[in-house]
């Protein structure tokens, strides 16, 4: 398999250097939708969506206006998905798996790009957009097309380096895992994807938001640290797990590289270079 990373949403916060640690302090600050678009034997498998075609064109207004204000999208209909896989030559229904981190609305705003995607999402974050009582962070525009769900739980789940009730997914490779990392949203995950030589890249989409976060002597900038706090639904769990993904960098540099959603600097690293995992 050869993965793809592809920016499907640019964003344009307030803030400059507080969110991105340099620049100007008064600027405008730029984050990223980090998705990963896999090309592999059962087809095309999308990792996060970004943001959808309908979200960048027709239903705008249905992003939420304080959300818009906040985050200032770019709201370029080339940076979706769907405009990336047929760049790449690909029909989008040749996109036959979607894996979500979660369903907050800069990662699940692609599905209906894609309605014949088998869609894979943990059973916790499904319930939590069914009846949560943060139910302003889930658009139901987004799935209004009916989405194909597979619901996953923790049963049957395996240790992972160290992290529990991780599992594979049913009808996609194998090399492919799903390992639970709550707190971001109650069940945010994280998405593994072993490369050929036995490596693993970790997607750990917003269980943090600062390319520094992992480094040997871990810092945020102030403003996604903010940020991270005032969108958290359990703060000790998000905490927890950050804490658990830094120990895993520490202690397997030669086998796990982890990158977030939104780092512009993570995107850029790897879109430098090729990427290829076993079939």
């Amino acid at each position: 398999m050869r993965i793809h990373h592809l920016n499907c949403g640019t964003m344009r916060p307030m803030g400059g250097r507080l969110v991105n640690g340099g620049g100007s302090l008064l600027g405008f600050a730029r984050m990223v939708c980090h998705c990963l678009l896999i090309e592999s034997e059962q087809g095309l498998v999308l990792v996060d969506t970004g943001l959808g075609v309908a979200d960048t064109t027709t239903h705008v207004e249905q992003l939420e206006r304080n959300w818009l204000r906040l985050a200032r999208p770019v709201l370029d209909v080339a940076e979706t998905a769907a405009a990336h896989v047929e760049r790449l030559g690909y029909r989008t229904e040749d996109v036959r798996h979607i894996v979500l981190t979660h369903l907050d609305r800069d990662h699940a705003g692609g599905l209906p790009d894609f309605p014949q995607a088998q869609v894979h999402v943990h059973d916790v974050e499904y319930q939590a957009m069914l009846d949560s009582p943060e139910r302003a962070r889930y658009l139901g525009h987004q799935w209004q097309h009916g989405p194909q769900w597979n619901i996953h739980g923790s049963a049957g789940g395996e240790r992972w380096f160290g992290f529990e009730a991780v599992r594979d997914l049913p009808g996609m490779p194998p090399e492919i895992l799903l390992v639970p990392l709550p707190g971001h949203t109650r069940g945010h995950t994280g998405v593994a994807v072993r490369q050929v030589d036995g490596r693993w890249l970790l997607h750990a989409g917003d269980a943090y938001f600062f390319h520094s976060e992992m480094a040997d002597r871990a810092h945020c900038s102030p403003g996604l640290r903010l940020f991270q706090n005032l969108v958290q639904v359990d703060g000790t769990l998000r905490r927890r797990n950050q804490a658990r993904l830094h120990d895993l960098v520490t202690a397997h540099r030669d086998q796990i590289e982890v990158f977030c959603a939104h780092d512009p600097v993570e995107l850029a690293r790897y879109q430098a270079s090729e990427y290829t995992v076993d079939a």
